[in-house]
């Protein structure tokens, strides 16, 4: 897969565009709609992103994928070792308003996919990891109303 053409020359971002690039064609190839990438729902906070939203048509869901990008495995580190907690309040809040934004009603889970490899490394390891739980036992349960 070629290097994203319009980034700014930061070599983080430009590798983490390309790990969303893998992640969203390896759900493509499961058969998931990709419904947005890089979604802010709340403009006035630009921490607040989901990488992509995809919907998972062979069990009615809405997932949202937060994509990370590691060079290579280190060993005995976690497989979502880059979810840490500020991370999952952001990722938290960010779903709270995208839901409450596009009035979805409907089932959601969180996945985590993971990009082992660089742009310029050949065939990148992709490791989906589904149904991460992102919400403590108090906030499991919204009220939506």
């Amino acid at each position: 897969m070629a290097l994203p053409q319009s980034l700014d020359g930061n070599i983080g971002v430009v590798h983490g565009q390309w790990g969303e690039d893998v992640a969203v064609e390896a759900l493509r190839q499961k058969g998931y709609l990709i419904v947005d990438r890089n979604s802010r729902p709340c403009p006035w906070n630009r921490k607040l992103e989901i990488d992509i939203v995809a919907y998972d048509k062979s069990t009615d869901t809405m997932v949202f994928v937060e994509v990370k990008q590691h060079a290579g495995h280190v060993p005995c580190e976690s497989r979502i070792r880059g979810v840490d907690r500020k991370k999952r309040t952001n990722l938290r809040k960010a779903f709270n308003a995208w839901r409450r934004g596009n009035k979805w009603l409907g089932a959601y889970r969180f996945d985590v996919v993971e990009i082992y490899g660089v742009p310029e490394g050949g065939r990148p390891e992709v490791d989906h990891v589904e149904r991460v739980q992102i919400f403590g036992l108090r906030e499991r349960f919204v009220r939506w109303g």
